[in-house]
């Protein structure tokens, strides 16, 4: 068992955006990995990002937004208004632009 106290409070790691994926403003991205199956095919963290409009090409994800706000366009696909309490699953390949209204942070798990 994990447990991981304070989540919304827990000290991040930078994690570099390639300047590529940035569409406007300045975001920047921080993480930290709690977790990581021994075959390094499941991984559980927190990722946090400041407001700006970035591209991604996603993996399989479910995860749960702790704070902030976020449009997510998923291309040729939905377009997803989270905030905290949201729960989201992305498939692994849609290519997705976030629009960060507010700091997002979001617990995450990805299945690669």
């Amino acid at each position: 068992m994990v447990h991981i106290p304070g989540i919304a409070d827990a000290d991040l790691e930078p994690e570099p955006l390639d300047p590529a994926q940035i569409v406007s403003g300045e975001p920047v991205v921080t993480g930290k990995v709690l977790w990581e199956s021994p075959d390094g095919r499941q991984i559980r963290g927190i990722w946090q990002i400041t407001p700006g409009v970035v591209t991604d090409t996603e993996a399989n994800e479910l995860f749960v937004v702790v704070s902030g706000r976020a449009t997510i366009e998923v291309e040729g696909g939905s377009v997803l208004e989270v905030g905290p309490g949201d729960a989201c699953v992305l498939r692994e390949g849609d290519r997705t632009q976030w629009t960060v209204h507010e700091t997002l942070r979001k617990a995450y798990h990805i299945s690669l």
